[in-house]
């Protein structure tokens, strides 16, 4: 019999990757997407974005960073490997009349050119690729000489790191898998991009803002399909001590004290010259 011990290296990273797909396809990450699109406006300015340049959003979502780059009149493509959420990005797009490109694909496998594009950019995205320096790697492959890369990763010390490992104990990662916050400390990222000319980091932090702690637990048990995908694995008692303890977690980062809900959640804002 067949397991995660035995199997290939590659097709087990197949399977992860096949199954993150599905994860993300299920729930509504859209619903919560467009509450981080102000770390999208943050990481554009930060790059200093120049107005006809080229830009890919990489695992882009439903389009935060691409819509912030096309504000600014850049030349934007945004990708993500669900379609559902490159709709949704598109749709967002024709709203504000602005000019994007979507296109689906593969962080660990870009379908573009080598040095394609002036800016390559991830907000929340590239660090869920399973193999973490294959997907390095292709962002600075399709990255001129010369350009920019742009990074938005949570920290695992902070807020939604805790969330990360929270799952984790209940369902831990497959096999040769590394935790995705590892893009949100500076080690990680000096180590993939050693080679640039200069690398910026910048700890920032989102503010969660809901109307409680429970509604927050509603929105990332209903519409985030990582959360969802952990919970159908679990049995009944199980997944009910799970919502237990995302509930007790977000009321212990909680520092509002009106009964609503306000949490600051670290990430690692990144600008790599290449």
């Amino acid at each position: 019999m067949l397991t995660s011990a035995t199997l290939p290296r590659p097709i087990l990273r197949k399977l992860v990757t096949a199954h993150q797909r599905r994860s993300w396809s299920k729930g509504d990450y859209g619903r919560i997407g467009t509450t981080l699109q102000i770390v999208g406006e943050q990481l554009m300015e930060a790059l200093d974005l120049h107005a006809g340049r080229s830009l890919l959003d990489v695992a882009g979502g439903n389009g935060n960073a691409s819509l912030a780059a096309a504000r600014r009149y850049c030349d934007v493509t945004s990708t993500d490997f669900v379609p559902q959420l490159l709709q949704q990005g598109h749709n967002r797009a024709v709203a504000e009349g602005l000019e994007m490109a979507v296109q689906e694909a593969d962080a660990e496998a870009l379908p573009f050119e080598d040095a394609s594009y002036d800016y390559v950019v991830s907000t929340f995205g590239v660090m869920f690729a399973p193999r973490q320096r294959l997907a390095a790697a292709e962002l600075q492959r399709v990255c001129k000489q010369g350009g920019r890369i742009g990074l938005a990763s949570w920290c695992p010390d902070g807020f939604v790191g805790q969330y990360f490992e929270l799952l984790c104990r209940y369902r831990p990662l497959p096999d040769g898998v590394k935790m995705p916050s590892r893009w949100g400390t500076e080690a990680f990222i000096e180590e993939q991009f050693g080679t640039a000319k200069q690398i910026r980091h910048h700890r920032r932090q989102l503010n969660f803002r809901y109307r409680s702690a429970a509604h927050w637990q509603y929105v990332f048990t209903t519409f985030c399909g990582m959360t969802l995908q952990v919970l159908k694995k679990l049995d009944k008692p199980t997944a009910a001590r799970l919502m237990d303890d995302i509930l007790a977690l977000a009321e212990r980062y909680n520092r509002a004290s009106d009964g609503t809900l306000v949490i600051p959640s670290d990430y690692l804002q990144t600008v790599i010259e290449l």
